[in-house]
């Protein structure tokens, strides 16, 4: 919600602080944080202040919760700072597998979807994310259940972990991108697993991986 311009400047002040702590951190900020920050005396005036904006319908406070701060659009309804981006199917870390999207199924409307960091689309843009299935990756400190961050890519500099598409094979795999003269060799971090080799006419970069969200 935007500040009204007749609210008090220490107000105005804590809110602005709150929306910009969570665009930075992907979380609000604790009682102290707000204190810290914006120059106050003491964690009551902080509360003090926190009553009147839920009071006012800038955002919703839980007291009883650390970062209990859930900020309100200009309708009231909750504001989700934390950018999520969907998981659109899954990827071989392993043999190729038949296309990584769910494009075409019937359930394919509804995508879940991941939390990331708020850096990652301020840099990359537009980003998906896709399941790996396999091993192939593993010393790559990617295991088997774990979400990939894509930035969508046709092309790739040496050694970037990639989705590479096999056009011939219309299958995908995540593997580490050598070109090599007239062929491609689709590295995986895995010493136990052997490379890919494909003529370069034959693999088609889908996609870079610029994040990991481990499975826990």
């Amino acid at each position: 919600m935007t500040p009204n311009r007749k609210m008090p400047p220490r107000r105005k002040r804590i809110l602005e602080f709150i929306q910009t702590f969570i665009e930075d951190n992907g979380l609000p900020p604790t009682v102290r944080d707000i204190q810290k920050a914006c120059e106050i005396s003491s964690t009551s005036v902080v509360d003090y202040n926190l009553r009147l904006l839920d009071r006012d319908g800038y955002l919703n406070r839980r007291p009883d919760v650390a970062r209990g701060i859930e900020l309100l659009d200009d309708s009231g309804q909750p504001l989700n700072s934390v950018p999520k981006v969907q998981i659109v199917g899954r990827i071989a870390a392993g043999a190729p597998l038949p296309a990584f999207s769910t494009e075409g199924n019937a359930a394919s409307q509804e995508f879940d979807t991941i939390e990331v960091a708020p850096e990652l689309p301020r840099k990359f843009g537009k980003l998906y994310g896709l399941e790996v299935q396999g091993l192939s990756m593993i010393d790559a400190l990617i295991d088997d259940g774990d979400v990939v961050i894509i930035q969508p890519a046709q092309q790739a500099e040496n050694g970037e972990m990639v989705v590479a598409w096999l056009k011939e094979e219309e299958e995908a795999t995540l593997k580490k991108f050598y070109p090599e003269g007239s062929q491609v060799r689709l590295q995986p971090a895995n010493s136990q697993m052997e490379p890919i080799y494909c003529s370069t006419d034959n693999v088609e970069i889908r996609g870079k991986v610029v994040s990991v969200i481990r499975k826990f």
